[in-house]
């Protein structure tokens, strides 16, 4: 048996048929159903009591902030109305002594001044206005005033959400350890260093990044219909939906008297889908899937994730490469003399090659060689060289590498499709459609068609020179111009800096006609989906394959980049929860041992402020609105607080 067709075993090993995606449909909308039902299910479907989604007419400025790691970012987003928008941000890091302070006042009040530094620049007139304000009036308190910021707050650290602006820190990851924080509210340790700097901003939202991509997709798509999902593809995977209110039946249970609009009828919920059949009933299993998840700090949990996003797509390739690098018949980067390879030379592995380390292969690695189409696969042996460390590969490894690369990627977008499949029948937006469904893939299958022009001489280039992020970029480049009939793009979102400050997106798409309002929107992040040649392909290629969908209902599901939830969609956020009514009247000292209690940290003393609230000082401001959604950054939003983000060992 050839090297390459001992490659092809492997790949098959990877294949998801139309049935398998069916079955995989089956079993998602079961567990959708049965996480609006009950807590403590595999897949959490959070309630986010955010209860609408912005249609593109919205005007006004807002702020969104992100503590996401070791940056701290500010921006402010202005909304045009048109489903444009301006954006203004900077970004400072967070001081290394700050992430580990005793208290929390110490980072909180470092946030703070940032977020007065940022609107003393950008928006100095409107800060100025304010303060002059209240020099002028004697009450202290009961005036609205006009220029005051509603701001989204995205935390991506694990939180207890129990209001759309309250939530109680679970635990600290990332290298941040303040214990001090742990079960208090975060958005109310932010307030109070706002509030002390005299600052014109309330904290309108608790934000995780998945809503927020599903707002931004729903401000900037075209036509009138607001997106129905949104969907992260990259570091990690998540989505976040709109669904009927009375289908989540557990409210009745969770929700006690919390207070939100229910006028609208519908909620977003946060589906948690990298949980999705944990238990291994219909998710295809390979030794490479077993052993990755056997080897990571969860074993047993994120099982979708494990197979679907860019963290694990390289290790899982790692994995196969090396055992046909460790197979004596397959021969994979080994000659037994220069007249056996097409250069004349003879293959060597360096002893350091990223081959022999776990997590040693990234998804750019595989966005690369999937691209390869140019002669003799000359990227591919190039990358290989610059990337796994393998001199003098032959053109038989190079397709036996690309061979295992495309089945990976595959699987991985045929395993979306499932997500985003179910989701869109989950809605009843399509109706009844009794339609053929399309088993062949060739079609979309980029690997088949034949028209596709070789990669370009700067794409190997940048390979040649080790310049892998290069030749990503490049690559990215030239997707965007032969995507247009997959995807939709988005307004232009390359996030400025306060040296060129402002950006205005323009909506732009081609596909589904802007006027269709039987479009089904879905709104899309990461760098799966925006870099990876045909996994919006494959995407497409599966859904036609769905029963409920087939080749009638693809066509009406319109797919387009949303970029930065975290920011313009944190603003949105902010913007919505502006509208929804005032909260019960409780101080904070109740609504904190509310929090408290929830989070496992009741113990914990009140402060002196706390006390005086309970004694009837306090009420809860005006821009606090309920909600309830637990967090835990890039997409991965844990149901029970137990399913984080995985961090590889």
């Amino acid at each position: 048996m050839t090297l390459v067709e001992k490659a092809k075993g492997i790949a098959a090993q990877f294949e998801y048929t139309p049935d398998d995606v069916r079955k995989g449909v089956e079993e998602f909308l079961r567990e959708m159903e049965e996480g609006l039902q009950q807590d403590g299910t595999t897949l959490s479907q959070i309630p986010t009591y955010v209860t609408s989604v912005p249609n593109g007419t919205e005007k006004g400025v807002f702020l969104a902030v992100d503590l996401g790691g070791t940056n701290f970012r500010v921006c402010s987003v202005q909304l045009h109305g048109n489903t444009t928008f301006t954006l203004m941000q900077s970004k400072v890091a967070i001081p290394r002594e700050l992430m580990v302070a005793k208290t929390s006042k110490e980072l909180f009040s470092f946030l703070a001044r940032q977020i007065e530094i940022f609107l003393k620049t950008h928006h100095s007139e409107r800060f100025e206005a304010h303060i002059r304000r209240r020099k002028t009036l004697s009450a202290k308190e009961g005036y609205r005033d006009e220029n005051i910021f509603r701001l989204g707050f995205t935390f991506s650290f694990p939180v207890q959400q129990v209001g759309i602006n309250k939530g109680a820190l679970i635990r600290w990851t990332k290298g941040f350890d303040i214990a001090e924080a742990v079960g208090q509210d975060i958005c109310g340790l932010l307030q109070t260093e706002i509030d002390r700097l005299g600052l014109p901003v309330r904290v309108a939202a608790l934000v995780n990044d998945t809503v927020g991509t599903l707002m931004a997709r729903s401000y900037t798509s075209p036509g009138k219909t607001g997106a129905l999902l949104g969907g992260i593809f990259g570091t990690g995977t998540n989505g976040a939906y709109v669904e009927k209110l009375e289908n989540i039946t557990k409210m009745a249970k969770t929700a006690g008297d919390s207070d939100y609009d229910r006028s609208t009828g519908e909620m977003v919920v946060n589906t948690e889908w990298g949980s999705f059949d944990n238990p291994l009933k219909v998710l295809p299993t390979t030794k490479y899937d077993a052993e990755l998840d056997k080897e990571s700090v969860n074993p047993g949990i994120q099982m979708f994730e494990k197979r679907v996003s860019g963290m694990f797509l390289g290790e899982i390739l790692r994995r196969a490469l090396l055992d046909l690098v460790n197979d004596p018949e397959a021969q994979l980067f080994k000659d037994e003399n220069s007249s056996s390879n097409d250069i004349r030379s003879t293959t060597n592995i360096a002893p350091d090659s990223a081959l022999y380390k776990q997590w040693g292969i990234d998804t750019s690695f595989l966005s690369i060689v999937q691209e390869d189409h140019s002669e003799g696969l000359k990227v591919v042996r190039q990358t290989v060289d610059q990337y796994l460390g393998v001199t003098a590969a032959s053109y038989e490894d190079a397709q036996a590498v690309k061979e295992i690369v495309t089945a990976v990627g595959k699987r991985s977008a045929r395993l979306s499709a499932v997500a985003i499949g179910s989701v869109v029948i989950k809605s009843g937006r399509l109706g009844n459609l009794n339609v053929p469904t399309t088993t062949s893939e060739s079609a979309n299958d980029p690997s088949t068609d034949k028209n596709k022009p070789p990669s370009s001489n700067d794409l190997l280039d940048s390979v040649k020179q080790g310049d892998i992020t290069g030749a990503a970029t490049g690559l990215a480049a030239k997707m965007q111009a032969s995507a247009a009939p997959l995807i939709d793009q988005a307004p232009s979102m390359n996030l400025s800096t306060l040296n060129n400050p402002t950006i205005t997106g323009a909506s732009s798409h081609s596909g589904t006609n802007d006027d269709d309002d039987d479009a089904i929107d879905i709104g899309v992040d990461g760098s799966l989906v925006e870099y990876y040649p045909g996994f919006i392909s494959y995407i497409r290629g599966a859904l036609r394959e769905i029963s409920q969908i087939g080749s009638k209902g693809e066509p009406k599901i319109r797919i387009g980049i949303a970029k930065d939830g975290s920011g313009v969609g944190a603003a949105l956020i902010a913007l919505v929860a502006g509208r929804e009514g005032p909260p019960p009247p409780e101080g904070r000292y109740s609504y904190l041992t509310k929090v408290r209690s929830a989070s496992g940290n009741s113990n914990l003393a009140p402060t002196a402020e706390e006390k005086e609230e309970k004694d009837g000082e306090g009420d809860v401001k005006m821009e606090d609105a309920p909600s309830t959604l637990k967090m835990e950054g890039d997409g991965d939003v844990t149901g029970d607080g137990s399913h984080v983000k995985p961090q590889m060992v």
